[in-house]
């Protein structure tokens, strides 16, 4: 059976994607915390307790929008993902703004605290519903391994560039992301503010391109709807797919790293490091995600030669190795080493960012064989539903740990221990990261869609063309 080459155009334009989708929460993933924990002087009490409703929210948000998207007709010219990803891109834009505005003066804690649960919640229902749509449109266009690597390589790429971005902006405008005062953090307020009006415009600027022409989607027949399940019925179905809860658990401890690393990383950098200057902060986190970009082509080769789930279990491996020299290094004289220690990482988390998509999209496949059409959008939901939970567990362990360093209540510019600090900050950039990524090499080491149960799948799908989605 003769395939349809992908062309250059398609890639580069679908890659395009990445930059809205991954510059808006990587910035919300890096900053968030430390704007309202440090700048703004929100009480870790209260803290903790917004992002824990913010993560029940999203327990219904992220499945409940995947759903939506399922359900919903073909809109003609509009397609049915493609209406959802141009409705969600401006708000997505205007919440990225809202975010860093807080409209009250210093002090009105009980304010601040309402305004921050409110709008990470309008931030995250307008990212979920362009988040969701745009990954579950990647395995019903690009239906076959080959155009999914070939596709992924050109996301990837964007995505780094995109995560590039999100360290070089604010390094150009704030000039640093921890206040030594309150003086300062007044300063720095505006500084954050007037980032994320510059972060809103790249986005939507390099959106229109993805959204006019990135989007190729294949009319859903009458038929084909109806076989749909309700959104009772999919949510069942999905959480019974053991292969699919299996991926879903490491890739939530995968997603544990990827948030509360640089969460912690600016704080790390002052406290332990010595370090007061955002632009050298923003200097290490931008050499992760150069060499996460000349690395991206050789993690392709290595899913290529060992499988995919192979290759993740073992860049996970190395991500561990690579966290350990975070604890034998402090002091502004090694400066240096911490950017190289920083930069290092780059390399699995390109292999990881590479995977994980592809893997996800296999799940799917082997999900429409069985029911007999593609529920992109549910299983997306689901993953971004469990995924989120991983939020929930880094403020808990912020919490744990700020608690055991003397920022039980809020953050102090003078800490009463200085050696439990910088030991307790070390604790969050090894040892956490490195037990949840233990559990997720468990938990891929008993995922099952591989090898060949996986070739057997293909080669089912291959004589299945209403299931290839061209």
């Amino acid at each position: 059976m003769s395939e349809r080459k992908v062309s250059f155009k398609e890639k580069f334009l679908f890659g395009l994607s990445a930059i809205p989708d991954q510059l808006t929460y990587q910035i919300f993933q890096f900053l968030i915390f430390t704007f309202y924990f440090t700048v703004v002087g929100i009480p870790t009490t209260l803290m903790i307790l917004g992002y824990v409703v913010w993560g029940v929210w999203n327990a219904f948000n992220d499945p409940i929008l995947g759903a939506l998207s399922e359900r919903t007709k073909h809109r003609g010219k509009w397609g049915k993902r493609k209406y959802y990803l141009i409705i969600s891109i401006i708000p997505l834009c205007l919440s990225m703004i809202f975010l860093f505005f807080v409209p009250f003066d210093t002090g009105a804690k009980l304010a601040e605290f309402f305004y921050f649960l409110f709008i990470i919640i309008i931030f995250e229902f307008f990212y979920t519903l362009f988040d969701v749509n745009v990954n579950a449109i990647f395995p019903e266009m690009f239906p076959t391994e080959k155009k999914r690597a070939a596709t992924n390589l050109f996301i990837k790429i964007f995505t780094i560039l995109a995560l590039i971005l999100s360290a070089l902006v604010p390094a150009i405008f704030i000039s640093d992301y921890v206040p030594d005062d309150l003086a300062e953090a007044v300063i720095v307020k505006n500084e954050y503010f007037l980032t994320m009006i510059i972060i809103a415009v790249i986005t939507f600027v390099l959106a229109i391109p993805f959204l006019l022409k990135g989007i190729r989607e294949k009319v859903e027949s009458s038929e084909d709807f109806e076989k749909r399940p309700s959104f009772l019925q999919s949510l069942k179905i999905t959480l019974k797919n053991k292969t699919f809860v299996k991926f879903v658990i490491a890739n939530t401890m995968v997603w544990y790293c990827f948030s509360i690393l640089p969460i912690i990383l600016p704080i790390y950098a002052d406290e332990v490091m010595g370090i007061d200057n955002a632009t050298l902060t923003s200097i290490a986190l931008m050499s992760t995600f150069v060499v996460a970009a000349i690395t991206m082509p050789i993690h392709r080769k290595l899913g290529f030669k060992f499988g995919m789930r192979n290759a993740f279990i073992l860049t996970m491996g190395i991500w561990i190795i690579s966290l350990f020299p975070f604890v034998l290094i402090s002091g502004i004289e090694l400066q240096i080493a911490f950017i190289i220690i920083t930069a290092i990482q780059g390399f699995p988390l390109s292999g990881i960012l590479f995977y994980v998509d592809i893997i996800h999209a296999d799940v799917i496949d082997e999900d429409a064989l069985k029911f007999g059409v593609k529920r992109s959008a549910s299983y997306y939901g689901i993953n971004a539903f469990i995924h989120r939970i991983s939020i929930i567990l880094v403020v808990l362990t912020l919490w744990t740990m700020f608690g055991s360093i003397g920022w039980e209540k809020e953050y102090t510019f003078v800490v009463p221990d200085p050696f439990l600090k910088e030991l307790g900050l070390k604790a969050l950039m090894f040892i956490f990261p490195g037990v949840a990524l233990v559990i997720g090499i468990l938990f891929m080491k008993s995922y099952g869609l591989h090898g060949e149960r996986l070739a057997r799948m293909r080669e089912e799908l291959a004589m299945r063309p209403e299931l290839k989605g061209e």
